[in-house]
């Protein structure tokens, strides 16, 4: 088997990433930002000019031998320039060609702490998001756009990027050819640590995920809480795709199937999907209520229900499901029984994915909607659950790194 660097594209990327292409909203916001780019380039390299340092081959050959290393590898040609910003997190992306360049920034510390292997899988994953035109879903635009997203598209979006962050990731294994170095490097990233402060245990840190599948129904026992909505898939989670990855037939002759590959992906990545609209579990209905109670008092909340927030609520409930039948002052007087009901029945993580969803009912950023999040406020409260949570799922930029 001779696979290229397209072969490797995790399958579930790639089909909702085409289902995405198609979908009508995400296809306006492209043809707005064609318009836009039609009209001169967006400012984006001019703007790094002036906050990063751009790097040249004498400043910096190691990186460049690994961007050149990388490209071939990928079999990329394109004009790339790379960047490095002073911060002292480890981050890196790659921004959206312009006037046919292409460009990837660096902070500092990644580059001062990455060296060999570790930084080809950084450059690998950065330009594996070119390779596999994962800029062309625009998902920070439709999630923070001035019409949000309906929840099936907003889910979608979360879904299709966290399975392009796999497809990133397999890229950048590609290219450095060494699975202990990779582990370490999504173990730098996950942590922030170097090797000089702790050393690494790779089967420690996969360990993890088997025991965010040991706590089950609350997997935020095992991680941050906020890194199970996030679009980017827990970085002990990372590690095992990623071992599923070199132990295929991609890797090695005698490794697992795609098919095989592709199924084990899956199930680690649903650890980061959980169901609770069409589950069964009386936790999963104890959600349900919890949400159809709350969105009706976010719909209520300025007096009049929109035309909108109908629509939201027959997203998440079914065609026609909002009715003159529905006692709304009675479901209302009833939350608070419902919120006591759904922290006795569901998990802490349970109860943080009823506030995300909760939040797609709010209207557009440029619309008043302080009464709105005010009542997504009290349920977080009710919760106990932060509202730097809530603030993080209404608020937070989205983009691909």
């Amino acid at each position: 088997m001779n696979p290229t660097a397209h072969d490797i594209r995790c399958q579930n990327d790639l089909q909702i990433f085409e289902s995405l292409l198609k979908h009508p909203d995400v296809a306006r916001v492209n043809e707005a930002i064609r318009r836009r780019e039609k009209t001169g380039p967006g400012g984006v390299r001019r703007h790094l000019l002036a906050t990063s340092v751009r790097l040249n081959a004498a400043m910096a050959p190691a990186v460049h031998a690994a961007r050149d290393h990388c490209m071939e590898r990928l079999g990329i040609d394109i004009p790339l320039e790379l960047f490095v910003y002073n911060s002292p997190t480890f981050n890196a992306a790659c921004v959206k060609p312009e006037s046919g360049r292409l460009f990837i920034m660096f902070s500092s510390s990644l580059l001062e702490a990455f060296r060999g292997a570790e930084l080809a899988f950084v450059m690998g994953h950065e330009l594996g998001h070119h390779l596999y035109r994962h800029h062309d879903i625009p998902i920070g635009l439709l999630l923070r756009g001035d019409a949000r997203p309906t929840p099936q598209l907003a889910l979608q979006l979360f879904a299709w990027s966290r399975y392009a962050e796999i497809s990133a990731d397999r890229a950048g294994a590609w290219c450095a050819n060494d699975p202990h170095a990779v582990s370490r490097a999504l173990f730098r990233l996950a942590s922030g640590l170097s090797d000089d402060v702790v050393r690494f245990d790779p089967d420690e840190f996969l360990r993890q995920v088997d025991d965010m599948q040991v706590a089950g129904t609350d997997p935020a026992s095992a991680a941050p809480p906020e890194d199970w909505f996030s679009t980017h898939p827990f970085s002990p989670m990372r590690v095992k795709a990623l071992k599923l990855f070199h132990d295929s037939r991609f890797s090695r002759p005698d490794g697992i199937s795609e098919e095989a590959l592709e199924l084990g992906v899956q199930g680690i990545m649903a650890l980061m999907e959980p169901s609770y609209l069409d589950g069964r579990t009386r936790a999963a209905e104890a959600m349900r209520r919890l949400l159809f109670a709350g969105c009706i008092a976010i719909a209520r909340a300025d007096g009049a229900i929109s035309e909108r927030e109908t629509k939201v609520f027959e997203e998440f409930f079914g065609k026609g499901s909002f009715s003159d039948k529905l006692d709304l002052d009675r479901i209302i007087a009833d939350l608070p029984l419902r919120i006591g009901q759904a922290r006795e029945q569901a998990s802490t993580s349970g109860l943080m994915q009823v506030l995300r969803d909760l939040c797609l009912m709010l209207p557009s950023a440029d619309d008043d909607r302080d009464a709105e999040r005010a009542v997504i406020y009290d349920i977080a409260e009710a919760l106990n659950v932060s509202p730097i949570f809530v603030d993080a799922r209404i608020d937070a930029l989205v983009e691909l790194d």
